[in-house]
């Protein structure tokens, strides 16, 4: 992002322009950062804020070097520790390389309560970490008394504890708290009454709050409200008030509302007020004190470090003692407090010179998105405190003796004094299975680096698979990759990156997707090698997938996702937690077929319009053709069948392809014309001779009424730069997929309209053929749908014709089918959809949405940025520490964020389910029963050893989608005499197969009951493996 010009580099921020927008964008790059400290959350705080595209920022840092820093700065290397190189230096150069469009400053001065603070007041936002917090208290008071204020943020990590501190000055104006896109609501009825009440149409949530103002657009009758804005007073979930309307006209139909953001100012005090009467977020409602509690201990750590100019030793006992002691001095001035909790004060003393990395990578994510705020204004700020502890990863260690914690003078010295020797060798021999290497894959990567999962030396590994290439819009997220590495494997990238970072990890990386078809590579005996698997992926039947094969192999699975600024992870431990699968999400609404056809009524239903036409045309089409000549060999060939009355599947349509298929330019233009005719003006006329604006329902009712909006024919206009924008990208994808060429000058307007004025566009002749208006009935397959017998002889006149004129050799019998692609503006595939949605919107006159916003509906677009993924996959990493050390069930922790309210929800995970068979048989997802077994083992024999081994008898047996044994089925009850192997036809190599067994009601007419499934071995030693 050029900050003289503003322009947006959409290629590179593309995702993060959909979560900040153009206006925050453009001020974070006239924004100057100072960040001191770089420590292991320094260094999280510095990437984020790097990648999101702020002008300048200077990296202040005065220590040197230490062997220490490799567990916890993932920036600083070996060699830097032994050149003796100051933190500041050896980080500067890898943080520059981050943004191309963000300048990179290094500083080593000394910052202390008698430095000059002036020099400050060339920043906009001031962030401090590793600061005393007599130093924090200073820079913040002089930051608060600027005009306009310095926005300051102090951020700590000790150990199992962390705290931000925000302080935006007296008047902070927020122009979006929620960043949330309003959507345009219909509406049913509004009241001419005192007040007037508005209905939604069709029990659609309104999703207000009393207070909130909505504005007025296209109401028929009731028309004084268009354009206005009024306040609203919730009365249900479906209606509002809005104040008087007895004195407007009556309501006839039609309009809808959409919610007016309001900035909104928010006041800060500073540090030195709110240490005495903090005001505290809780991530943790089943902890809701701990905010409180971490606060005092955490001011009574400052206390000690003044008194003691060091922080408590490790394991030391006494000085434990000395920081309870401190604790409940401080907790006594506090006016805001909760009582005071000694596990949580003696954990941080023994834990305060240490360092959790997914702590702070976690809290880097949340600070980060502050430091945007402050610089932006979009989204609500944190006010004031944000504290997070760790104490469920230390709890289960507090017994182990003092030795374990330790220096061993290595890079996990940090992280030893946290989790102790034992865990720490216990990542090491971990054997981790990652799904993707996007940006969650490149945050979790950094993690295991960090943590030291999957040391080769210790017999680990990490095996990572992702079969994407490099992007340059993945660089804004995505930090293992640099500009040169666009076009290259994300795995195999990451990995070589990952290894700069620890080059002791072990990582094996894969560019395979993993799916039924790669199930021959991960195979039940890949998942046996395993100790845990972690998805980073970006769809649901991914994970629905990946989710499966961990249960059905027993496998932990450490799930997360992000959109935009909202995060979350799910903890999936064998037979403590529910899983994945065991919950799902409602569908999403699909957009009836009529309505995306004929009666758009909404922005998103044109996109969605010119998407499908897209597909259509230039990818449906062209595969069906392409198909359908590999399938017969040649065109006298399927000539002779249709003219034997042979049904031929997608001849008709394959033919007509055939017939109009062009062999210039020109014609692709020609082409474009007539479909601009068909789209914008045919079917507007069509429509409305179908439907005359007077039409009226069977009730009476008006048929054009909200949210049915009549059409308008369009008159084509080369001089209209959508228009001609609509004829040129429609032409070169039609040439695109026919394999003509075309060059830059053809593009030209001169060019095409030379064309143009040669196109004989057919007058409009009305049609009778009905239209569909009923919104349940689905898209008709066109290649399946019958002939008339006029069609039939039409085809094959066509195909005659074209035989007889040698138009069917091997090209005009092959066509180039295209793959949507959003992200490349010289394609013209993003020139077509948005200039086609944008047209048909006109005709509709529906509000038209710019280039951007299509782009996201149209491509699928999720929104993201650095901080959610970097915030999401510090908190896996932190449970991946607890599902190595074997933790019981109320440790876990799932949880859930929105970066921009802000909000941060820790919770418990689901237990899981027990499901009663009966007669004290139960099961749980978990659970697998088995049989053993050999080549003579019949149907009966399998449901005996079902009946003695579990006491229990099955009455219905399938396998995958066969069913084996149904009693009510025609010739099933013979099947009982028949083999296993007879049946289910193994290939050579399967050695089992999953089963699904149902039993018997307990009473007649209930439903049957499931079971668990049941894994068959063909043999009792099954490669030596005894179930």
């Amino acid at each position: 992002m050029a900050a003289d010009s503003m322009e947006i580099d959409d290629s590179l921020y593309s995702r993060q322009r959909y979560v900040l927008g153009d206006s925050a964008m453009q001020q974070m790059a006239q924004s100057s950062v100072f960040l001191s400290g770089l420590g292991g959350l320094g260094v999280e705080i510095a990437k984020n804020i790097v990648l999101a595209g702020v002008k300048t920022v200077t990296l202040h840092d005065t220590k040197q070097c230490e062997t220490w820093d490799l567990g916890s700065n993932f920036f600083i290397r070996q060699e830097d520790v032994l050149s003796q190189r100051k933190r500041a230096e050896a980080v500067y150069p890898w943080v520059a390389e981050l943004n191309p469009y963000v300048h990179v400053d290094k500083s080593y001065a000394t910052l202390d309560d008698n430095t000059d603070l002036s020099f400050l007041r060339t920043y906009q936002c001031v962030i401090l970490t590793e600061a005393r917090l007599s130093l924090q208290k200073r820079v913040n008071t002089f930051c608060h008394s600027q005009q306009p204020p310095i926005r300051f943020i102090g951020c700590d990590v000790y150990g199992i504890c962390v705290r931000v501190f925000c302080d935006f000055g007296e008047e902070f104006e927020v122009s979006d708290p929620t960043g949330e896109e309003p959507k345009e609501i219909f509406i049913q009825t509004i009241t001419q009454d005192n007040p007037g009440v508005v209905t939604c149409m069709d029990n659609r949530t309104h999703g207000l709050e009393t207070g909130q103002s909505v504005r007025f657009r296209e109401v028929n009758g009731m028309e004084e409200l268009n354009g206005t804005a009024r306040q609203v007073s919730v009365l249900s979930p479906h209606s509002f008030a809005i104040g008087d309307t007895s004195h407007l006209q009556p309501y006839g139909h039609g309009g809808f509302f959409v919610l007016v953001k309001t900035p909104r100012t928010y006041c800060f005090e500073t540090l030195e007020r709110q240490l005495c009467d903090p005001q505290v977020l809780t991530p943790d409602f089943n902890k809701p004190e701990a905010p409180l509690q971490i606060h005092a201990a955490m001011m009574a750590l400052d206390t000690f470090q003044e008194q003691h100019s060091r922080l408590p030793n490790i394991g030391c006992l006494q000085d434990a003692e000395v920081l309870l002691k401190l604790t409940e001095e401080v907790n006594a001035r506090l006016s805001n407090k909760a009582p005071v909790n000694a596990e949580l004060v003696r954990c941080l003393s023994r834990t305060a010179r240490g360092a959790l990395p997914p702590l702070a990578a976690a809290v880097g994510g949340l600070a980060s998105q502050e430091a945007l705020k402050a610089l932006t204004g979009k989204f609500a700020p944190l006010q004031q405190w944000f504290y997070l502890d760790a104490i469920e990863v230390v709890r289960p260690l507090q017994s182990l003796s003092a030795e374990e914690f330790s220096p061993r003078g290595d890079r996990y010295d940090g992280l030893r004094a946290c989790i102790g020797e034992s865990m720490c060798l216990e990542l090491h021999k971990l054997r981790v299975f990652m799904v993707g290497c996007g940006a969650i894959g490149c945050e979790m990567l950094k993690n295991f680096a960090l943590l030291g999962v999957g040391l080769a030396k210790s017999s680990g590994e990490i095996c990572i698979t992702d079969p994407d290439l490099i992007e340059k819009s993945n660089l804004n997220r995505q930090f293992l990759f640099r500009p040169h590495h666009i076009q290259k494997p994300k795995s195999t990238t990451a990995a070589v990156a990952t290894l700069e970072i620890n080059p002791d990890l072990q990582v094996d990386a894969h560019l395979n997707k993993v799916c039924p078809a790669t199930e021959g590579v991960y195979s039940d005996s890949f998942y046996t090698r395993l100790h845990l698997v972690v998805t980073a992926l970006d769809n649901v039947e991914a994970r629905r997938y990946v989710d499966s094969r961990s249960v059905s192999n027993q496998k932990a699975l450490l799930d997360s996702g992000t959109m935009g600024t909202k995060g979350h992870t799910e903890i999936i431990v064998p037979n403590l937690t529910e899983s994945y699968n065991s919950y799902r999400d409602p569908p999403e609404e699909e957009i009836p077929f009529c309505t995306l056809k004929s009666f758009p009524a909404v922005i998103e239903h044109t996109i969605q319009w010119a998407r499908d036409k897209f597909e259509s045309a230039f990818v449906h089409k062209p595969s069906i053709y392409n198909l359908f000549w590999q399938n017969h060999s040649s065109a006298e060939a399927v000539l002779q069948r249709m003219q034997a009355r042979e049904s031929l599947e997608g001849a008709f349509q394959v033919v007509r392809l055939l017939r109009r298929r062009p062999s210039q330019w020109e014609q692709c233009i020609t082409l474009a014309r007539l479909k601009f005719n068909k789209y914008f003006k045919r079917k507007a006329q069509q429509l409305l001779h179908s439907f005359p604006l007077d039409t009226r329902l069977k009730d009476g009712s008006l048929f054009w009424q909200s949210p049915k909006r009549p059409p308008s024919p369009i008159e084509f206009d080369l001089k209209d730069s959508l228009h001609f924008t609509f004829i040129v990208s429609t032409a070169r994808l039609f040439a695109g997929i026919y394999n003509i060429p075309y060059s830059e000058k053809d593009l030209s307007e001169e060019a095409v309209n030379r064309i143009l004025c040669d196109v004989k566009v057919p007058e409009y002749q009305p049609s009778e053929k009905p239209i569909e208006t009923d919104e349940m009935v689905k898209k008709p397959d066109q290649m399946k749908m019958s002939l008339s017998s006029e069609e039939e002889r039409e085809a094959i006149t066509q195909l005659e014709e074209a035989i007889a004129a040698n138009n069917v050799t091997p090209e005009r019998l092959q066509m180039q089918p295209l793959q949507f692609e959003k992200d490349d503006d010289r394609n013209g595939h993003m020139d077509f959809v948005a200039s086609a949605s944008a047209l048909r919107a006109r005709m509709y006159s529906i509000e038209a949405a710019d280039r951007l916003k299509t782009k996201r509906i149209a491509g699928k677009i999720i929104p993201a940025i650095a901080t959610a993924t970097a915030a999401v996959a510090g908190l896996v990493a932190l449970e991946l520490i607890k599902v190595v050390g074997s933790y019981g069930f109320e440790s876990f922790k799932n949880c859930f964020f929105n970066l921009a309210i802000p909000v941060v929800v820790l919770t418990e995970t689901a237990p899981v389910k027990r499901a009663h068979i009966r007669n004290n048989i139960y099961f749980t997802i978990w659970d697998r029963w088995t049989v053993c077994g050999h080549e003579d083992f019949t149907l009966s024999d399998f449901m005996n050893a079902v009946r003695e081994k579990y006491g229990i008898e099955p009455i219905m047996v399938v396998h995958g989608v066969k069913m084996l044994y149904v009693p009510v089925m025609p010739g099933h009850s013979k099947r009982l005499k028949v083999t296993m192997h007879k049946l289910i036809k193994p290939s050579v190599e399967r050695r089992y197969v999953d089963l699904t067994v149902s039993f018997a009601p307990e009473a007649d007419g209930d439903e049957d009951l499931p079971g668990p499934p049941v894994r068959y071995y063909f043999s009792h030693n099954a490669d030596g493996e005894t179930p």
